[in-house]
């Protein structure tokens, strides 16, 4: 493939659009801050699938965690308070929310109820976490961002082992984001918002990192990357939130595709699914929508799917 040509475009269509039923328009707390004050009646991130198929999504402002039928219907699976910005789904069966407000949480999907499950480290609260990954041995991965940036790169991503262990991997990330693990899990990819690009944090042996770098590059957008997806053959998508595309990169940081989204600019998250799991299922936050494209190689079966 030549580099300085521009990748070929995928193209998506609308596979679901939050009802009109379901919306809120007002002020709230989170978009005076985070969307320039904007009156949102939506923001919808951190999808991810269950065994049945059907589709979680968060909404930042409003507390709310939507179930989507693989026909795309939406239902309200909890509603509580707090600023849900991540979610995935354990091979257990629980639901994990990275909380903007709170911290990590757990959904009981069978009664609708939110409760903590990692609230604060060594006494201080989280500066505001952001999304969240599992490790095929149970520890999980998440990233607290807050109001980081260029101008306060103080972010981190934190593991908790299975026993509830909480330690810092990394620090000193401007505005740290989605996270991913390559096939062989020897790399941690991070999409860092602010500085509009991604790192690559190889994992060591002593369960630390080291050489910590950027693996991709990017320019543009009103944002950044933000929640990333992995195939079957190690290929990484990137979400670029304020350019409505999802990159698709090569292990080696090859553009390989953009998928264009048909309605909004903020592409924010990312999951593979469908009967064949070839479908890329997108949040498009600015119109409340779920993309849909379909890739010819399946998304990798995570530990935090099936």
């Amino acid at each position: 493939m030549n580099l300085f040509a521009p990748p070929p475009d995928v193209q998506t269509e609308v596979f679901a659009r939050l009802p009109d039923s379901l919306r809120r328009p007002g002020p709230s707390e989170w978009a005076a801050t985070n969307a320039a004050g904007r009156q949102l009646d939506s923001f919808l991130e951190g999808p991810s699938f269950d065994r049945a198929g059907n589709l979680y999504v968060v909404d930042i402002p409003y507390g709310r965690i939507f179930r989507i039928s693989p026909q795309g219907e939406f239902e309200v699976a909890a509603e509580y308070d707090g600023e849900p910005n991540g979610l995935k789904i354990h091979n257990d069966g629980r639901i994990f929310i990275a909380d903007y407000k709170n911290g990590i949480m757990r959904l009981d999907a069978e009664n609708g109820t939110v409760t903590p499950h990692i609230t604060r480290r060594r006494l201080e609260p989280f500066k505001g976490c952001n999304d969240l990954v599992f490790h095929s041995n149970g520890e999980m991965y998440f990233t607290d961002q807050g109001q980081t940036g260029l101008h306060d790169p103080s972010g981190r991503v934190f593991k908790a082992d299975s026993d509830g262990d909480l330690s810092v991997m990394l620090d000193g990330i401007p505005s740290p984001n989605g996270l991913v693990f390559n096939l062989t899990e020897t790399i941690l990819y991070l999409a860092v918002t602010r500085a509009n690009a991604v790192w690559r944090m190889p994992m060591m042996p002593d369960g630390g990192v080291s050489k910590v770098g950027v693996f991709i590059q990017l320019s543009g957008g009103l944002a950044g990357p933000d929640g990333m997806a992995l195939d079957e053959e190690g290929n990484l998508l990137v979400c670029h939130a304020g350019l409505g595309t999802v990159w698709q990169f090569s292990p080696l940081g090859e553009p390989l595709a953009r998928i264009r989204s048909c309605t909004g600019l903020m592409t924010t998250n990312v999951a593979y699914g469908g009967p064949d799991n070839r479908s890329v299922f997108i949040t498009e936050s600015e119109t409340g929508t779920i993309l849909r494209a379909e890739l010819p190689t399946p998304g990798r079966i995570m530990f935090s799917h099936l």
